[in-house]
């Protein structure tokens, strides 16, 4: 009971007790209230009771819904196109993130009516293209395919093949310069002096 520390098993004035018995506190240690808790004990011990708590069905929370029509553009913006090229700038309070000027740009030609409602999103698209904002499709390339670098289309089988053949090039003339000395230096030694 002494190591316990849980409410439940004692009271404080026990637990202490105990351990003045077992001599982990001494005496000149024990605690001020100790003795006045001694001479005057309650009347009724300080016991832990666990609280009574009754259990009602379950209900649910019959909360509806709520979907503007900005937030249909937006579900559809962000599965088509990510979060766009540029990252959230919180630290600006007059920042416009891409998602929120699609919206906007939408909206407007929406207004408008020009547009069939299929066709509007495509629409919005490439008239923000039109002003200047790239959105790419989410898996799409984000470099062209012609513009890469011809290295990084080379299978790994191939690059060692060629590493091979260069280092066995380099064997072959690294053994004719070695023969071609060796033959040197017997000439050289076997010249009359």
């Amino acid at each position: 009971m002494a190591g316990s520390r849980l409410e439940k098993f004692g009271t404080v004035f026990t637990r202490v007790r105990d351990l003045m018995r077992a001599g982990v506190i001494k005496e000149k240690d024990k605690p001020i209230w100790y003795d006045v808790y001694a001479a005057y004990p309650p009347k009724r011990n300080p016991l832990y009771v666990k609280p009574f708590s009754k259990t009602l069905p379950k209900t649910e929370d019959k909360v509806p819904e709520i979907f503007y029509r900005e937030d249909v553009i937006r579900s559809k913006f962000y599965n088509t196109y990510g979060t766009g090229p540029r990252t959230f700038d919180l630290s600006r309070s007059n920042f416009v993130s891409t998602c929120q000027r699609f919206v906007e740009k939408y909206n407007e030609l929406q207004s408008t009516g020009d547009f069939e409602e299929d066709a509007l999103f495509e629409e919005t698209s490439k008239a923000l293209l039109a002003e200047g904002l790239l959105l790419r499709r989410k898996g799409s390339p984000t470099v062209a395919a012609e513009h890469r670098n011809p290295v990084l289309g080379m299978k790994l089988t191939d690059m060692l093949a060629e590493k091979q053949q260069t280092n066995s090039a380099a064997d072959e003339t690294t053994s004719t310069l070695r023969e071609q000395t060796e033959t040197e230096i017997q000439t050289i030694d076997h010249k009359p002096s």
